[in-house]
């Protein structure tokens, strides 16, 4: 059963795998035996600085530059990571953005932005990736969606329909490709410990004691809670498994929340 889960002879890409949950993503997916290959589109430093990062706990990892809602730069990178690398056997489509803004006080260029990064990009990079799998008759594709792909929340709609529609993309992505043994399935994560939810979390902040309260778990997810389900919906575990989003929340999305004053 164990080696099921096996990834060695892998290769994952996993974008915007420079920092943050996409990293703990692509550390997990390396401590399972894959090779991780990981973008970003800030700055070559910071891409050196990860590979760094992930060779100094025994991972083979590569990065490079990489706009993702370029499509000509990312068939460019595709062909780049068959050739040097080796074909994608894994693909995590981790990029995504966020601009809190309310809806009506949105301009257009920063909504057009977070569709391209958060629900165009994932059609794009998994477009130029998917063609080697069907060829190859085998592939996992995990689609990095929100629970803000099934709630709404205040200032974040551009958000929350992008992160709607990589559900329904992934759904269809799995009715078209399940045919060549590809699997595609979405993880959902919750509130996490991050250095971007540092400054929230905080004793007093208002909305860290909502996660706090809202959370049956009562705790923000440490990073590495997400490498189960990644290694899971990447390994030959979940080989059945398709067209589905895992959700790694804590129970968020599992009740209505607690009565005013219950404890």
């Amino acid at each position: 059963m164990l080696q099921q889960f096996d990834l060695t002879g892998k290769t994952a890409w996993v974008t915007g795998g420079t920092h943050g949950l996409g990293m703990a993503m692509a550390k997990a997916l390396g401590e399972a035996g894959a090779t991780v290959v990981v973008n970003g589109n800030s700055s070559q430093e910071k891409v050196n600085q990860a590979v760094k990062a992930y060779e100094d706990l025994g991972i083979k990892a590569y990065g490079f530059m990489c706009n993702v809602t370029d499509q000509e730069q990312v068939r460019s990178e595709a062909g780049r990571i068959e050739r040097e690398i080796g074909p994608v056997d894994i693909l995590v489509n981790n990029a995504g953005i966020i601009k809190r803004t309310p809806l009506v006080e949105m301009e257009l260029a920063d909504w057009q932005e977070v569709i391209d990064v958060d629900l165009t990009s994932p059609f794009i990079v998994s477009q130029a990736v998917v063609k080697g799998m069907i060829a190859r008759r085998q592939g996992k594709i995990i689609n990095v969606c929100s629970m803000m792909s099934e709630l709404g929340r205040q200032n974040v709609g551009a958000y929350a329909a992008a992160k709607g529609g990589l559900k329904m993309l992934t759904k269809n992505m799995a009715t078209e490709w399940a045919k060549y043994n590809i699997q595609v399935n979405g993880i959902g994560p919750g509130y996490f410990a991050t250095s971007q939810t540092a400054p929230l979390r905080v004793a007093g902040n208002a909305f860290h004691e909502f996660i706090l309260d809202r959370t049956p778990a009562g705790k923000w997810g440490d990073p590495d809670e997400l490498g189960g389900a990644t290694v899971f919906l990447a390994s030959r575990a979940s080989d059945f498994v398709n067209g589905q989003i895992l959700y790694v929340d804590g129970g968020i999305l599992a009740t209505i929340g607690k009565p005013h004053g219950e404890g």
